[in-house]
């Protein structure tokens, strides 16, 4: 008879069997580190059997983000520069961090990334906005810190828990 105490224990030896082990992604900004990028995300996360659903919004949501550091941290009038990619896999989906010594956002905040009415001629459209709508939109926890010189991304994608 197996001791009640016992249980909780192996069902957390599970969960942690279950989970992708945490991992780091390397790039250089430039005209390819984007596809690089998710090239290499992609083959770590090939263990999680992602469905067609999940595998678009990670693949959304991390190529916008990715092309926002390499047309605005590192725009091309500025040297190109590392992007950091690190992912948990947790019970609550993927947990990403992406750093960069880019230029900062200004004023060191996130872009609102609102909605805007298409409703209206193409010349009055806003310039850029939608793919943070998009990235807020599809993702959860999102946060931006500048901390000594490096730009910090943080944001949560829902993917099942499964393998």
């Amino acid at each position: 008879m197996r001791n009640v105490s016992e249980a909780p224990q192996m069902s957390l030896k599970v969960a942690q069997a279950d989970m992708l082990e945490p991992f780091d992604v390397k790039v250089t900004s430039g005209p390819l580190a984007v596809r690089k990028a998710l090239e290499l995300v992609f083959d770590r996360l090939s263990p999680l059997t992602l469905d067609v659903e999940e595998t678009s919004t990670v693949e959304l949501v991390l190529a916008e983000a990715l092309n926002n550091i390499v047309e605005h941290a590192y725009p091309p009038a500025d040297a190109s520069g590392p992007v950091h990619i690190n992912i948990r896999h947790c019970k609550d989906g993927l947990h990403v961090q992406l750093r960069d010594r880019g230029r900062a956002m200004p004023d060191h905040k996130l872009p609102k990334g609102q909605l805007h009415s298409c409703d209206v001629d193409f010349s009055d459209l806003p310039e850029g906005g939608f793919g943070w709508f998009l990235i807020k939109d599809l993702s959860r926890d999102v946060e931006y810190t500048r901390l000594d010189g490096e730009n910090r991304l943080k944001l949560r994608i829902a993917v099942a828990f499964r393998h």
